[in-house]
């Protein structure tokens, strides 16, 4: 795939999607915000998870860490984190929490702040380690904890997490190499294809490892008659709100016009029952 064709790939929506993947099993305790807007300024957590109850513990592994307002930075496989990063999603997690309507609304103590990425930010975490005597503490593949700070923070390195543990969140990238893989994606798919998230990461992982599955020329054939339903159902979908959007707007025009009920059923050639509910729901 073209440098410019990769920059191109829609990276952040399909991690918001499989962030809501990895905690599904809890998203009846979670409420998930995208790129949750700070202020009236163009500011933005890319990803902002509240508890809907401060008292209970997520299971997750990605979510040990979280208290009741809970910050994550998102970088895709094509970009890096930085210090400027970090001291950015720390001024955010500042102003979250003085961007509210009483004093002392959000307790500092029930924030945290994870930062997603492909590789371990090595230079980053040198010179918090150094200049912030934070300390790193590895609590499982991929998650690492910074302990010492205010806040509870945690680096989660994409590449390093289980396959087992966290499968989509490992494979939402733009290098996969198992020849394997394309068979494994499809049947964890499969019974999940008419689920929103996981067509938003599967997307994404196809058009940005297309090379991998056209070596597999029958599992790639196989995904996209998968996923190539899906598109004819949503186009299908389409056509027929835009059908009932057109025949709605006829209507009103009708009515406009002084036309009676029955008039505009004959004329749409629908009964008039159907005209009446049409008209109640303008």
């Amino acid at each position: 795939m073209a440098k410019d064709e990769k920059e191109t790939l829609q990276w952040h929506p399909a991690f918001y999607a499989g962030i809501q993947i990895e905690f599904e099993d809890e998203a009846d305790k979670l409420i998930f915000e995208n790129e949750h807007q700070l202020g009236t300024k163009p500011k933005e957590i890319d990803v902002l998870i509240i508890k809907k109850r401060p008292d209970v513990q997520i299971q997750k592994n990605l979510g040990k860490i979280f208290r009741t307002h809970n910050l994550i930075e998102y970088k895709s496989p094509t970009d890096s984190l930085s210090i400027d990063d970090f001291y950015k999603v720390y001024g955010y997690a500042c102003f979250y929490k003085s961007d509210t309507t009483a004093v002392d609304e959000i307790p500092s103590e029930e924030i945290t702040i994870t930062f997603v990425c492909k590789r371990f930010p090595r230079n980053l975490v040198q010179k918090l380690l150094g200049s912030r005597r934070l300390t790193l503490q590895k609590v499982d593949d991929g998650i690492h904890y910074l302990t010492g700070d205010h806040f509870p923070i945690q680096i989660v390195v994409t590449s390093q997490l289980s396959a087992e543990n966290n499968f989509w969140l490992r494979n939402l990238t733009n290098d996969l190499q198992d020849r394997s893989l394309p068979d494994t994606l499809f049947r964890k798919y499969q019974p999940k294809q008419h689920n929103i998230l996981y067509k938003s990461v599967m997307n994404i992982i196809i058009r940005a490892n297309n090379e991998l599955f056209r070596r597999e020329k029958p599992m790639c054939e196989a995904l996209m008659e998968l996923m190539q339903e899906e598109m004819d159902a949503l186009r299908e979908q389409c056509r027929e709100q835009y059908i009932a959007e057109s025949k709605k707007e006829l209507v009103q025009k009708k009515l406009a016009k002084g036309k009676s009920i029955e008039e505009i059923a004959d004329a749409l050639e629908e009964s008039v029952e159907v005209i009446e509910e049409m008209i109640r729901n303008m």
